[in-house]
């Protein structure tokens, strides 16, 4: 798999996500509107949810690959697609990296990586335990994806202030409008453009 991609094919990329689909449709919206050149060629859903409908609507085809998908199965899955990079969108199984992908799968996080990160470290847990810690900002961070949680080489990172009376739903809420200008920046300069 390669990297490399002409200024006339977009890059390829296999979505993978648990939720809403959010992320995906920033980045679908990214696309259309010419602010990243590349394609989501599928989508993996690792359970039922509104995202596999929002992504079928936006013509991704989608499928529910249930529980933890094998390192063999995952490089199946892209090579069937013919992508050249994954993007995590809210994906909430531990991916199994296959050698053959290492620097090709990419996450957004929701915090400020190293801290808040790791296993059960996912959507509004992350924002309470921000609160909690009485930190003065939070943020977003694209990272590669290595065999740990949330461990991967930092591509960038996004920052907000923690407002005095933020709620998790707020703090939320700020870190989102980060999330949707952060992924598409990160997954420029990992693609060159």
């Amino acid at each position: 798999m390669t990297h490399t991609s002409t200024d006339s094919t977009p890059h390829r990329l296999l979505a993978m996500l648990s939720g809403g689909g959010r992320t995906l449709l920033n980045l679908l919206d990214n696309i259309d509107d010419g602010r990243l050149r590349a394609e989501i060629v599928g989508a993996i859903a690792s359970r039922p949810c509104p995202g596999v409908e929002r992504a079928a609507a936006r013509g991704v085809p989608t499928r529910v690959v249930p529980g933890v998908i094998s390192s063999a199965d995952l490089l199946a899955l892209v090579r069937e697609h013919g992508a050249s990079w994954v993007v995590l969108c809210g994906y909430l199984q531990k991916i199994d990296l296959p050698a053959e992908l290492e620097g090709q799968v990419v996450n957004i996080h929701p915090a400020l990586l190293p801290k808040f990160g790791g296993p059960g470290m996912y959507g509004d847990r992350v924002h309470r335990a921000v609160l909690e810690a009485g930190e003065a900002e939070s943020g977003c961070t694209v990272h590669l994806c290595d065999r740990g949680y949330d461990s991967g080489p930092i591509v960038l990172q996004k920052r907000c202030p923690v407002l005095p009376g933020d709620t998790v739903e707020t703090l939320a809420s700020r870190v989102f409008e980060l999330e949707c200008r952060a992924y598409p920046e990160g997954l420029r300069t990992l693609m060159g453009q």
